[in-house]
């Protein structure tokens, strides 16, 4: 078991979607999803620095933190699978996407959801934040999980996000490599924050299909079934 995954992949499963949370966060994001759909297995991704892997440092760029990654799902590539990055973590899929092609070990295809192309990044208004307007977008964040943010657990995933907002701000790609893995940009309707027209620049990172399903930012937390339906069809 690698410590890369919450739990241990099925052997009989049709195909896998690495899942990986967003800014700030864990696994715990994916706590309302399922195992699996359409015997395609949703496993979501725990980066280092967060709760369960507190003593493994974050990687400082999000090509580090795809090398690294990669080293330890690599065991699970054995059936179809697929990349889910939402918002922040978008950036780390795509860099997973690449260096698989590069290894000769491609995914099926990237999701990405809310989030702008690499060329058009860094933007968000956390990398204009305090600290302390951090802390209420990580007690906003924990509310929408259905959850009461405890101060000392919140202090905790303030160091978390402030780690992964300067990983954010270091992302520069003004000219990123055209995938061969075709691409799902996932918009959504309601979304303060990424809007669904200011994700076309995709198109550019590869096969680009574009899709708005209802809802705000963090709509994907719910589980909705248009969501997962269109993860399953790892093909």
């Amino acid at each position: 078991m690698t410590a890369w995954l919450e739990r241990e992949p099925s052997p009989s499963a049709a195909g896998r979607v690495f899942c990986l949370p967003h800014a700030g966060c864990g696994t715990s994001v994916f706590g309302a999803w399922p195992p699996e759909r359409n015997s395609v297995e949703f496993l979501p991704v725990e980066l280092p620095g967060r709760l369960s892997r507190f003593d493994d440092p974050m990687p400082d760029t999000f090509q580090a933190l795809a090398d690294s990654m990669i080293a330890g799902l690599r065991p699970y590539l054995d059936v179809p699978f697929a990349l889910f990055g939402h918002c922040w973590s978008a950036y780390a899929a795509y860099e997973v996407a690449l260096r698989l092609e590069r290894a000769g070990r491609p995914a099926t295809r990237l999701f990405v959801s809310s989030q702008l192309a690499p060329q058009d990044g860094p933007v968000g208004r956390m990398l204009k934040m305090s600290d302390a307007e951090l802390r209420a977008e990580l007690e906003e964040s924990i509310r929408d999980q259905g959850n009461t943010p405890h101060p000392e657990l919140v202090a905790i995933y303030l160091k978390i996000l402030r780690v992964d907002v300067e990983v954010s701000r270091r992302y520069l790609v003004p000219d990123p490599v055209r995938l061969a893995t075709p691409i799902t940009a996932i918009g959504w309707s309601e979304d303060e924050e990424v809007r669904p027209e200011e994700m076309k620049g995709w198109a550019s990172c590869g096969e680009t299909t574009f899709l708005i399903f209802p809802g705000r930012h963090h709509r994907f937390q719910d589980a909705p079934a248009e969501l997962l339906e269109t993860l399953s069809r790892v093909e």
